[in-house]
């Protein structure tokens, strides 16, 4: 017996089970992609490839927080435009691959310690410009080899911005944007950091002479206490010694008690 032409006309309709299969198959396939963590989108966001890299848009959604559910293999990450205020710790660490973060035009006042722990290695572009970040802690950007952009924010010039300045790579289009809004010395507020510094100023010096002159005032408020304390005590015990020898100027003297107890064995 002879076989039939599997792909000729006389069988069109041959073995149609293994249709079946290979599209539930691609089904589940495509489920399973769908839900990996590496390509999950959150909702407030739109997820694209370009040039065959993760884009996250998340702009202008009205964000007041950073999505926990990024996907894993982001690369660049847009969260410009929105109502942020706050970087917490970790709140990137499952992004190996982030290579660009823009959190531009937000309102965030404050970055924890360990806001950009885990992609340290991975960033290259970093942007927090037109936000309202006062002071940052050094260990906010520790180890962060980015280009970074800070202008446009309410920065207060002391020593901790100028030892985090020391340390970074700042955009070099923004970094006359970066203003001291205020500063331990009044005279520098609003002018550029970076214009400041490289004309010799160094905030350190004027917090370690705010320190001592509030240690020196610390010390001379004590030593007035204890000298006020010694003469307080000198002049209590003078009190006290003359109410004593009063006292004892009131009291009989000797020969009188004698001339008293004659008397008084006379008459008996």
């Amino acid at each position: 017996l002879g076989f039939p032409d599997l792909a000729g006309p006389e069988m069109p309709w041959k073995f149609p089970i293994f249709d079946g299969f290979g599209l539930l198959w691609g089904l589940l396939f495509g489920l399973f992609i769908a839900s990996a963590p590496g390509m999950a989108c959150p909702t407030s966001c739109h997820c694209i490839e370009k040039s065959g890299m993760a884009v996250v848009q998340c702009m202008s959604r009205n964000l007041e927080s950073i999505p926990p559910d990024l996907p894993r293999d982001t690369v660049v990450l847009l969260l410009a435009s929105n109502h942020i205020t706050h970087i917490p710790n970790h709140a990137f660490k499952e992004l190996h691959y982030l290579q660009e973060l823009d959190l531009s035009n937000n309102d965030i006042e404050t970055v924890d310690l360990g806001a950009f722990q885990g992609v340290s290695d991975s960033l290259l572009v970093l942007d927090l410009s037109n936000n309202r970040i006062q002071s940052v802690p050094k260990e906010a950007f520790a180890r962060l080899r980015a280009k970074i952009s800070l202008s446009n924010n309410p920065w207060h010039c002391e020593c901790t911005l100028q030892e985090v300045l020391r340390e970074l790579r700042l955009d070099p289009e923004t970094v006359n944007e970066v203003i001291c809004h205020t500063a331990v010395q009044e005279q520098y507020a609003g002018k550029p950091v970076i214009q400041v510094l490289d004309s010799g100023i160094n905030f350190c010096n004027f917090h370690h002479k705010t320190t001592d002159v509030a240690m020196f005032v610390t010390m001379f408020g004590w030593f007035t206490m204890v000298i006020a304390y010694v003469i307080y005590y000198v002049r209590h015990n003078q009190e006290d010694a003359r109410r004593h020898l009063e006292y004892l100027k009131s009291l009989p003297s000797s020969s009188q008690i004698s001339k008293d107890f004659d008397t008084i064995s006379t008459v008996l």
